[in-house]
């Protein structure tokens, strides 16, 4: 009798980021969901300091509720590529004895916000030579600045609210930004930083002493924040993409139910958790799908697949859009590149499982693999074999 080989992944879960307790959520949900008959399922959890650990429990979620504990029991490990295998190495690195390492074939990062969806942690597991699920470098970085992510979308047809967008040297005078906001797009306002999720530290100014207590909140998060126009009768509507920048399709759409001007951190995340922990973005109180007219919501998906095709995105994502009721316009919002819970929530509604939809993203991280080892990354030149490089003077020089 034939053994069946697995493919081997590493889940990556948790970061140096304000969205780590909602990863680690994430993360495991997607742990409890993957296809064991196909996938050896490796969970590595990321702690604040964004050190990697594995272990018995790493996989456990009531383990989570005493973090240094949960350490305490575990191996931190490192990732080396040797010979062309990417393995999990227990760090520090013994001098004799051992190396229980792990080899890896794909690494599934379920992470969210600065640090690590952001493209750092894809860099470096590019760099590293693994391949990984999601989103390449440029797209997660991209798609976590929201101000970039809508000059690109714009460029391309997109409609978006303009804004208008402040660094810490402006903050040195928060009187000018006033002004600016002000004279540019008057109240109510929504101010965010530039590159996080989760809602934090997102908020409505309706008048000058609310929008200076916003934007000192965002400056708390972010060295970049933005504000632009908010719509006074809004209703948000999400939608997830699945594929890549070739081939793509969306799910369901959602109208996510707030208490307040905006879907705030403790309505994602805390308003469902009474009984039995918080159930990450799968918990929040949502219409799905949304009631919306045929032409609206066709309108919706076609406007979210063309975003994410344009951004170059790959696996899965959320769109969240914004109507508003006075005309009916729509407008895209922000993009979620490592979405809550993976939005598996959407696609149930379609007929894709959790299980087939982590099952898809993989084979689309195998499938972008295959075009890259396509690809040539070498070019033959005696650049360096010249008889003598002494004279040259570098970078203040010719180009050679």
């Amino acid at each position: 009798m034939s053994t069946i080989i697995k493919t081997r992944v590493a889940v990556m879960f948790g970061g140096k980021s304000v969205e780590h307790e909602v990863s680690v959520i994430s993360g495991i949900q997607a742990i409890m969901s993957m296809d064991t008959d196909k996938y050896e399922v490796i969970p590595v959890y990321i702690n604040k300091n964004n050190e990697m650990y594995i272990g018995d429990k790493i996989g456990d979620i009531e383990a989570y509720k005493n973090i240094k504990e949960l350490i305490a029991q575990s191996q931190r490990v490192i990732m080396i590529n040797e010979g062309n295998k990417v393995c999990l190495t227990p760090y520090p690195l013994k001098m004799f004895g051992k190396k229980s390492v792990i080899e890896i074939d794909i690494a599934f990062p379920i992470v969210h916000g600065t640090n690590v969806e952001d493209g750092a942690l894809q860099g470096y597991l590019k760099t590293i030579g693994i391949p990984f699920v999601g989103c390449d470098v440029t797209a997660s970085a991209v798609g976590m600045d929201k101000y970039i992510t809508k000059a690109v979308l714009k460029e391309n047809g997109i409609p978006i609210l303009d804004c208008q967008c402040y660094t810490m040297s402006d903050y040195s005078d928060i009187d000018s930004i006033v002004a600016d906001v002000e004279n540019h797009l008057g109240y109510p306002v929504i101010v965010k930083p530039v590159n996080l999720g989760s809602s934090v530290g997102i908020s409505v100014a309706k008048n000058q002493a609310e929008l200076i207590t916003s934007i000192d909140d965002a400056f708390t998060y972010a060295k970049k924040i933005i504000v632009e126009h908010a719509i006074t009768k809004l209703r948000e509507i999400n939608c997830s993409v699945l594929g890549d920048e070739n081939e793509a399709a969306a799910s369901e759409c959602e109208e996510p139910l707030h208490s307040k001007d905006i879907l705030s951190y403790e309505d994602k995340y805390l308003s469902n958790s009474k009984n039995g922990g918080s159930k990450g973005m799968a918990g929040v109180s949502r219409k799905i799908p949304a009631q919306l007219e045929a032409q609206k919501r066709k309108e919706i998906q076609d406007m979210a697949v063309k975003a994410f095709k344009i951004l170059g995105c790959n696996g899965v994502a959320r769109i969240d859009f914004m109507i508003d009721e006075e005309d009916g316009t729509l407008y895209f919002n922000e993009i979620n590149t490592i979405p809550g819970s993976l939005s598996f929530y959407l696609w149930e509604p379609v007929g894709v499982s959790y299980k087939e939809l982590l099952d898809r993203m993989i084979q689309l991280s195998l499938k972008r693999l295959r075009e890259e080892e396509a690809l040539t990354f070498a070019f033959d030149t005696n650049i360096l074999n010249q008889q003598s490089l002494s004279g040259m003077k570098g970078a203040k020089g010719s180009k050679l």
